[in-house]
């Protein structure tokens, strides 16, 4: 039986979980996620817990905050002044906003989320949104593409790389 391994084209589907249960993502609306085992194109121990699977073999791999996008970090919560967004802006408590930040000499888009609102003053959080959980994707492997040439795993450090 054929079993994955870096550098093979894997085709899975999944659902992620929170801790509450509550599904933050799946393959169920725009069908399977395609790629290849060790690039980074995934999260590096999401990619590691597919290594071994066979197609038609379903896991739950679990992924605690530091595997995943990270553990929530203090120093992303800034509070701003509202009149930033003028009088008009119609802000709410859980809204993603899409910010320009400047870094190292560069701007980029970033997003942030608000979470608290006050007269005067905006509190924004520039934390992933799911920093902090531990994650459980249900993964089935559909399809396993041989490679020729083996390749080795990616395994640096989780950079918050979204599944898809």
């Amino acid at each position: 039986m054929k079993r994955a391994k870096p550098g093979d084209i894997v085709s899975i589907e999944y659902r992620g979980v929170l801790e509450n249960g509550e599904i933050f993502e799946s393959t169920a609306e725009i069908g399977p996620l395609e790629f290849t085992l060790g690039t980074g194109s995934v999260m590096p121990a999401f990619e590691m817990a597919l290594v071994g699977m066979s197609a038609g073999e379903s896991s739950d791999i679990v992924l605690q905050p530091k595997e995943g996008y990270g553990e929530r970090q203090s120093e992303l919560l800034q509070t701003i002044d509202r009149n930033v967004f003028g009088k008009d802006a119609d802000l709410k408590i859980g809204q993603i906003l899409s910010l320009k930040m400047e870094k190292e000499g560069k701007t980029h888009q970033v997003p942030a989320t608000v979470i608290e609102l006050a007269a005067t003053s905006v509190t924004l959080d520039y934390n992933h949104p799911l920093a902090g959980h531990t994650l459980t994707y249900k993964v089935t492997l559909k399809k396993i593409e041989q490679s020729s040439e083996p390749m080795p795993i990616v395994t640096g450090p989780a950079d918050g790389s979204a599944l898809s």
